[in-house]
């Protein structure tokens, strides 16, 4: 039904930036929800940054997410037609070596969205199928 594609990956030195791009294509009417996830070797994937398009009644606390360890240094941004987003990175650092994945979602009503969506089961993601970043000393 829905697409996921990442672009932009690639290899930086420490204190650079980088910048992912995601798109969506098929079925994306009824997307209400995109965002980026990130997995590194023997670990679990975490949620890195997302942006809530769909109705107010699932809105508790704002439209957008971004995990602590990036705060400050990453920005996600998403274009007029919400079938686009980027992830900006700033001051990349050696920790932030990893798989990117773009992820898009219709998401049903209900309380939080953004823990619908960052947390297992993730079970309306649409998935890319990542794009690595490495990040050298």
């Amino acid at each position: 039904q829905v697409r996921v594609v990442e672009f932009g990956g690639g290899s930086v030195q420490a204190g650079g930036s980088l910048t992912l791009s995601c798109s969506t294509s098929g079925d994306t009417y009824s997307i209400n929800c995109m965002g980026w996830f990130r997995q590194k070797p023997g670990k679990e994937r975490e949620a890195v940054a997302a942006i809530y398009s769909g109705s107010s009644r699932r809105v508790v606390g704002g439209r957008t997410y971004t995990a602590d360890s990036v705060k400050g240094r990453f920005t996600m941004s998403q274009d007029n037609a919400k079938n686009t987003v980027y992830l900006q990175m700033n001051d990349l650092k050696p920790e932030d070596t990893a798989m990117y994945y773009c992820a898009a979602a219709v998401l049903p009503d209900g309380g939080s969205w953004s823990e619908l969506f960052t947390q297992p089961p993730n079970e309306y993601n649409y998935w890319g199928p990542g794009t690595q970043v490495t990040v050298s000393t």
